[in-house]
């Protein structure tokens, strides 16, 4: 399908708590990519910074669920679109809040 499930779209208040502390943890390990990379992540594709919140998202399933249902541990290239995108989406929207001012000129040898 091209959305996702009605059942997986809730008010923050109605999720239940392992999942928003696996979302607050995805956002902070995000969030320390950005700042451990000087903010240099605004060069990752959208496939890149998804994959990323995907494989922080699978750790987190693995983490709450000792035999979780395949489709919640599925690789990048079996999740639906919707699904890639909307982990692209976090990612940037994380990215964006992480990011200070920089320079990014080369250091000096």
């Amino acid at each position: 399908p091209d959305e996702p499930k009605e059942s997986y779209i809730a008010p923050w208040d109605e999720m239940p708590e392992w999942e928003r502390s696996s979302a607050t943890t995805v956002h902070d390990q995000v969030r320390a990519f950005v700042r451990a990379t000087d903010g240099r992540t605004d060069q990752l594709n959208r496939a890149q910074k998804g994959r990323f919140v995907a494989l922080c998202w699978t750790g987190q399933i693995f983490k709450h669920f000792p035999d979780p249902k395949p489709a919640y541990v599925a690789d990048w290239d079996e999740l639906p679109r919707w699904q890639q995108e909307t982990d692209a989406d976090i990612f940037e929207r994380i990215e964006q809040e992480s990011q200070a001012p920089r320079d990014h000129q080369q250091p000096q040898p």
